[in-house]
């Protein structure tokens, strides 16, 4: 393993397990591409977080925006991720507008204003969740990749949605809402109620709505898995654990705010098992 290669599996081992994990399953000649690519998500996702000021993450991501620009027309940077990911592009034929999307769905992150509306959720996971199991499937397949479009971003954004309602504590000690303000003033609820904890029966509806529209996403994706070829399910196998944490989320209700909802170590390990051996999730 190259030293590229060890530093993408390293961050994405230590920052990404889902997806880690899954990757584990696809053929070696294809991990290290899709490494690269959750690597380069890792790298985008961590901005917000690491920053002390919005416009020094406005900086970085305009960086990445760069650089993306510019592997594309023949110059790496000297950057062990950005050199991982332009091979992952030549691999897949990446889209440079998916990338590139991806990055500036993120600078959301680097602000305190609550999500907008459902709509507006769904097309940020959209733009993130879905657009990395697109791109993973184009390294693993690209003609295969096609014909899975519409599910991957059915199954993009159940994942995402369940990863936002496991992220409430992380959210509200950093001050963010991604719960969206069209649902709460549908019931008397605000972004300050989600983040102080309070109108904690108004935010549970609102809760119980975005679980109601996660097992409706999952129900559509399965729908579709036909369209998934097996050469490319190795890009969707981390959202098998999507119906695990929406049991969980179920069983926490609004207790979700204060401390999450995991399932151990050794049923995620069981349940991507058990996708890649079934070849569904």
């Amino acid at each position: 393993m190259t030293q590229v290669s060890q530093t993408c599996f390293d961050l994405v081992r230590a920052g990404d397990k889902d997806r880690f994990l899954a990757a584990l399953f696809a053929p070696e000649d294809k991990r290290s591409h899709l490494l690269a690519l959750y690597a380069f998500n890792i790298e985008i996702s961590r901005i917000a977080e690491t920053v002390s000021e919005p416009h020094v993450g406005e900086i970085r991501y305009q960086w990445w925006l760069d650089t993306v620009d510019a592997i594309y027309h023949g110059e790496v940077a000297a950057h062990p991720v950005a050199q991982a990911l332009a091979g992952a592009i030549e691999a897949g034929d990446l889209p440079k507008h998916a990338l590139q999307n991806l990055i500036k769905a993120k600078i959301f992150d680097l602000y305190a204003d609550p999500m907008p509306s459902l709509v507006d959720l769904e097309g940020y996971l959209g733009e993130t969740s879905s657009a990395l199991i697109q791109m993973a499937s184009l390294v693993l397949g690209r003609d295969l990749a096609l014909e899975s479009a519409e599910v991957a971003g059915l199954a993009g954004v159940a994942y995402g949605l369940a990863g936002v309602l496991r992220s409430l504590p992380r959210h509200r000690a950093m001050g963010k809402c991604y719960v969206p303000l069209d649902l709460l003033k549908q019931r008397q609820a605000t972004a300050a109620d989600v983040i102080s904890g309070e109108n904690e029966a108004a935010v549970g509806i609102v809760l119980s709505e975005l679980r109601a529209k996660i097992a409706e996403r999952m129900e559509q994706a399965k729908r579709l898995t036909w369209t998934i070829k097996p050469d490319v399910m190795p890009a969707y196998l981390h959202v098998a654990l999507t119906q695990a944490r929406l049991a969980k989320l179920e069983q926490k209700r609004e207790q979700v705010l204060r401390s999450g909802a995991e399932i151990s170590a050794l049923r995620t390990h069981w349940i991507l098992w058990k996708a890649a051996k079934a070849e569904a999730f």
